[in-house]
């Protein structure tokens, strides 16, 4: 083992003190100033970096790497072929009989059908350190840099950048011209510099996934038409000159005396910069705090297309204070809500949505928790963000419908009428908010092509089999984590892992070990067996046998995953008893989660296929035996988990 490194450093909570290091684990750290210059007519904008990057790690380092996503947008490029091959599989059938195939619907082959003036591309021109230029190698979207001069441990460098690009036509993510006829969805659209971490350079490819990138500052100009209204992460510094509804109360805005406008963003403690332009977007926004502005960004419309959007900012002004309460209190100034890109992507201070539906609006607004806060490395660990994210969005959404939704004056009576049938379809699923995760994971595990979650984002072998991985399973990971420590143990931890890992890029084991402090029980195992496995749950009530007047219960492990087990006997008078059985992986046990008297048995080893307990109770006196009847162990064969006994 080599000697530990320890860095020591005090971060403050606010948000304008920047961490260097941490407790546990050193961060890389870098400045952005980028000024663009945009043309509307050819699409095409140029560009300035100037760069101050820290390494605070304990490396010297000899080469950089930069992203340059959208070359991803060209015809034969990685993402292309990629996009291609899967498409190829037939991964089962739709509700007509026909093979359904595992394609991205988003991608297809419209890369493919590029033309010259429909590609992306991001070409730097030169770079150069200290005035000095430095070899490049393009290998596609990354760029990597030969360094005449190794960069020394604790030490900044200064980098200067000139670029230039073209916009693609809308395909994945970023791009000009979307569905919804938003001009510019400009994301993954910079020189962006690669992730150095505890585990070397993160030099992803773009094939297809997420995103991992270097907390830091970013100070962002962009000229362009003075027809178009910009919304960006970050905060407008020029407020006052630009107007479009940033200006302060009582301003008046100056004419434009150019045929550009120049807006100047400034962000603070982020990994990723996001902007989009359009002549049509409208402006809403509402102060939630002296230090807190939410906006939203759409096409002006109909009065319907009015109502719509209106309705996100008031969702999103109910919802805040659930969220902060359940994971953690959201840090920045401001968060956008924009039209544009291909659906919903999150990015730091913003998303880019489609249109204006809450469950999308709630996941990527969750994901500034899982993303942008904690920077979980999604290559990796995609299951970390996608799958906390989607857990807390069916809480949120929940939350909301349950207590806001048919206040909203922004719906119509028949809206009003769907969002009553909403609430009601929840409350007929399982008992578990998290019903739909769950059958997603089970529709995965049932099916050929499930893959452990440990791998790698890019590397799966269907899109299918990331897809329910990283959202279902995910999800299910911390639905289940209730299960096995109870719910309100399970919500201490997500509170404690936020507060102990933001701003750190935690991994799998940094969760689990919060886990462990938090709940007092080993979890290893379940990290082990539901994340680097495919290894799953089934337990059986088995046979009944009569002892001395009580009755001994045997109970059957099936599947090879072992899990602690809630047992409730329900008796013909009414009465009810809980036999709770820890595993022998746990070493704890986990509270009593409601008033059924409950009885704590010895551990079940996991080399046992059977374990038997007795009650007190007689056969003839018993109306039924179920094994966990919350319904959040993930069993994937549920007809065995309850016994109903004759009368």
């Amino acid at each position: 083992m080599t000697k530990k490194l320890l860095i020591v450093s005090l971060f403050s909570l606010s948000i304008s003190a920047i961490a260097t290091a941490q407790s546990d684990r050193w961060q890389q750290h870098i400045k952005y100033n980028i000024d663009v210059k945009m043309d509307v007519v050819t699409n095409r904008f140029t560009g300035i970096e100037k760069l101050e990057y820290t390494n605070n790690s304990p490396d010297t380092l000899k080469r950089l790497f930069l992203h340059l996503y959208w070359n991803a947008f060209q015809p034969n490029s990685s993402m292309d072929v990629r996009s291609r091959e899967l498409g190829k599989t037939i991964i089962g059938k739709n509700r007509r009989g026909e093979d359904q195939y595992d394609w991205d619907d988003r991608v297809k082959d419209r890369i493919s059908k590029l033309s010259d003036a429909e590609i992306g591309y991001q070409r730097v021109k030169s770079l150069k350190i200290n005035g000095v230029a430095q070899e490049l190698v393009e290998h596609e979207t990354i760029l990597e840099v030969k360094l005449s001069k190794a960069i020394l441990p604790k030490t900044k460098t200064l980098i200067d950048v000139a670029f230039e690009a073209q916009v693609p036509l809308q395909v994945r993510r970023s791009g000009r011209d979307n569905a919804e006829g938003v001009r510019y969805s400009m994301s993954q659209w910079y020189p962006k510099m690669s992730e150095y971490d505890y585990q070397g350079w993160n030099a992803n490819p773009y094939i297809a996934r997420e995103f991992y990138g270097v907390w830091g500052d970013y100070d962002v100009t962009i000229h362009i038409d003075k027809n178009y209204m910009v919304a960006a992460t970050g905060v407008l510094q020029n407020a006052n000159t630009i107007g479009y509804g940033f200006e302060a109360a009582g301003v008046k805005v100056p004419a434009p005396t150019t045929s550009t406008l120049t807006w100047n963003f400034k962000g603070e403690n982020i990994h990723d910069f996001v902007w989009a332009a359009d002549p049509q977007f409208k402006h809403i926004s509402k102060k939630m705090r002296p230090n807190l502005t939410l906006n939203v960004f759409y096409k002006a419309g109909d009065l319907a297309t009015d109502s719509a959007w209106n309705n996100v900012l008031w969702a999103a002004e109910k919802a805040l204070p659930f969220m902060e309460k359940k994971f953690g209190k959201y840090p920045y100034p401001q968060y956008s809500f924009i039209q544009g890109g291909d659906g919903g992507m999150e990015y730091a201070m913003a998303t880019l949505i489609k249109g204006p539906s809450l469950g999308t609006v709630f996941h990527e607004w969750m994901h500034s928790w899982y993303q942008h806060i904690l920077g979980t490395n999604e290559s990796l660990f995609a299951w970390m963000d996608e799958g906390f994210t989607s857990f807390a969005e069916s809480e949120v959404s929940y939350y909301y419908y349950s207590n806001w939704a048919s206040q909203s004056p922004y719906l119509s009576a028949g809206a009003k009428a769907g969002v009553a049938r909403i609430i009601e379809r929840t409350k007929s699923q399982l008992p578990l908010v998290q019903a739909p995760s769950y059958q997603g994971y089970f529709a995965l595990a049932k099916s050929p092509y499930e893959e452990p979650m440990s791998t790698h984002a890019d590397h799966y072998n269907t899109n299918y089999a990331y897809s329910y991985d990283a959202y279902s399973k995910g999800a299910t990971f911390l639905a289940q984590l209730g299960y096995i420590v109870g719910d309100s143990v399970r919500d201490k931890i997500l509170l404690a892992y936020y507060n102990e890992w933001k701003f750190k890029h935690p991994n799998a084991n940094d969760f689990i070990r919060v886990a462990e402090k938090v709940s007092g029980i080993q979890l290893q195992w379940y990290k082990e067996y539901w994340i680097n496995s495919i290894k799953t749950i089934d337990y059986a009530v088995g046979n009944l046998d009569p002892v001395d007047g009580k009755t001994q219960i045997t109970l059957k492990r099936i599947g090879k995953m072992p899990m602690p087990i809630d047992v409730v006997l329900t008796f013909k008078d009414g009465s009810q008893e809980l036999h709770y059985i820890p595993s022998s992986l746990m070493y704890g046990e986990k509270p009593a989660e409601n008033a059924i008297p409950r009885t704590v048995h010895t551990e079940w080893k996991w080399t046992h296929p059977e374990y038997s307990f007795t009650t007190t109770r007689s056969i003839k006196d018993l109306k039924s035996i179920e094994i966990d009847p919350t319904q959040r162990l993930a069993d994937v064969n549920t007809i065995n988990n309850k016994l109903v006994i004759p009368e």
